[in-house]
């Protein structure tokens, strides 16, 4: 028999909706609720340096660039422009979704596993954006996931990731939310259906600011910045720079 195949809910709705073919809703699924993914404002609204966020980003970020679960390529697009940048996501339809959109170097990639696919000092920004930090589970594994990304890039780089602060998520709030009694920390179970086909579960462990700059703790990284868009928005950009 030969290898199964993972399923890509996910990834080939955002390709079919680039191509003009998505058969249907891209769903956001938590047990019997469900809520239509957006895909055109997510994923293909171009980059926009003049935003609260981009202008944000922007600030931080330097070259050569890893971006990390590079989704459709829409900050890859703009960054590549300004320095190299080297795009990685899990899903094999998202990273042809880049290639047609014309990312110059984007690769199937797992950004829990750097060191198997880059060299030490390889890079002097990393980008994660998408809240996809919270898929290393735990305090710990965001530990080990900023301890494989200072070995990738140089000394005195920096990085920036986003996550959804549990402190002030209304009840209701957000699909597939489950509280914790330990304060800063949360967890969201959901997943996604598209056109007859079911991804796996994705666990994400959100993380207030205070328990990022906690995650940091053994490792060679600390948290200079943290932005919203507002003071009550649940959503933060963070940035951090290694020693």
């Amino acid at each position: 028999m030969g290898d199964s195949v993972e399923p890509d809910a996910f990834g080939q709705a955002v390709y079919d909706h680039y191509r003009g073919e998505q058969a249907g809703p891209l769903w956001q699924c938590d047990g019997p609720e469900r809520r239509e993914h957006p895909i055109e404002a997510f994923y293909f609204e171009p980059y926009d340096p003049e935003s609260y966020r981009g202008a944000w980003i922007d600030s931080h970020l330097s070259g050569p660039l890893i971006d990390i679960g590079a989704g459709a390529g829409r900050d890859t697009l703009y960054f590549q422009d300004h320095f190299e940048t080297v795009a990685i996501d899990a899903s094999p339809a998202l990273v042809q979704t880049m290639d047609d959109r014309g990312v110059e170097d984007a690769r199937v990639g797992d950004m829990f596993d750097l060191r198997a696919d880059f060299d030490r000092d390889e890079f002097a920004a990393a980008l994660a954006y998408g809240t996809q930090l919270g898929l290393a589970g735990s305090i710990a594994g965001v530990r080990s996931f900023l301890c494989d990304l200072e070995y990738i890039t140089e000394p005195g780089a920096t990085a920036v990731v986003d996550g959804y602060d549990p402190t002030v998520i209304e009840p209701g709030e957000m699909l597939g939310y489950r509280r914790d009694p330990t304060p800063g920390l949360a967890h969201r179970v959901m997943w996604f259906e598209y056109d007859d086909e079911v991804d796996p579960i994705l666990q994400f462990r959100l993380l207030s600011p205070a328990r990022l700059r906690e995650a940091t703790i053994g490792t060679e990284w600390e948290l200079v910045d943290v932005t919203r868009r507002d003071p009550s928005a649940a959503h933060y950009l963070a940035a951090l720079r290694s020693q």
